[in-house]
């Protein structure tokens, strides 16, 4: 996701993107080995930037990266530099009715309304995700979702997926903690959003500004995936950002 994004900042910043546990590159445990769950995925984030030595760094988070990358910021205010949110919410009024099939399984965590989800990891699904919103789908390589479904067809990947989509529930708990924490730090924040994402509103990035008066909001004419269009126009954002 960050192939275009990090040549256009690595001239001056050091850059590092792990896989989420499940995803990319990074170990796919078994379920039965690992709980597929936020709290646990924020685990192995944060081992990951101490065993590194990331002592102090400003965090992206986009989508299930933010309440990865929120989790850490609550844990360990003194380590984050600033973050900057590209599409990742921590407010109620950021979920769309996109969500409702999603709720419906957090509020009735049957095996009917789980079979329901799979729909949403055909390649159909990820197509329309990367597409959805966008003004000219010329501009979205094939790549990223070429990737992602190649990713989602392995063995027991649709079920993490699903898993996943259960505990959701659980970022949603935590966005007051979320909140408190922006409140109460004030960490330099930059949101840069696609303004037409099916799933994470306009509304959600505004929210922001509630608790950080100071925030930097800047939005897109593109979907959830925003670098995939507007990969050089969000560089140039974070540049001015962290040069501040």
């Amino acid at each position: 996701m960050f192939r275009d994004l990090i040549p256009l900042l690595a001239d001056r910043f050091r850059v590092i993107a792990p896989d989420l546990p499940g995803f990319g590159q990074s170990d796919m445990p078994a379920r039965d080995k690992f709980k597929y769950s936020f709290d646990n995925i924020a685990a192995v984030i944060e081992r990951f930037t101490e065993v590194i030595g990331l002592e102090r760094f400003t965090i992206y988070v986009f989508d299930y990266g933010a309440p990865t990358g929120f989790r850490l910021a609550m844990r360990h205010p003194e380590r984050i530099a600033g973050i900057i949110s590209q599409n990742g919410n921590a407010y109620e009024e950021g979920l769309s009715d996109g969500w409702n099939p999603i709720r419906a399984y957090w509020q009735e965590p049957s095996q009917e309304n789980r079979a329901a989800l799979r729909s949403m990891l055909t390649p159909e699904a990820t197509n329309w995700q990367y597409t959805h919103g966008v003004t000219d789908v010329a501009k979205v390589s094939p790549d990223g979702q070429s990737l992602d479904n190649f990713y989602l067809a392995r063995p027991g990947a649709g079920d993490i997926q699903l898993d996943l989509f259960g505990d959701y529930k659980s970022n949603v708990a935590l966005y007051p903690d979320f909140q408190n924490y922006f409140r109460t730090h004030q960490p330099p924040f930059l949101a840069v959003w696609g303004r037409n994402d099916p799933f994470f509103l306009p509304p959600g990035a505004e929210a922001f500004k509630r608790d950080i008066p100071d925030a930097d909001v800047r939005f897109f004419d593109t979907g959830h995936f925003a670098l995939e269009t507007h990969a050089a126009e969000i560089a140039a954002a974070i540049r001015e950002f962290l040069s501040r």
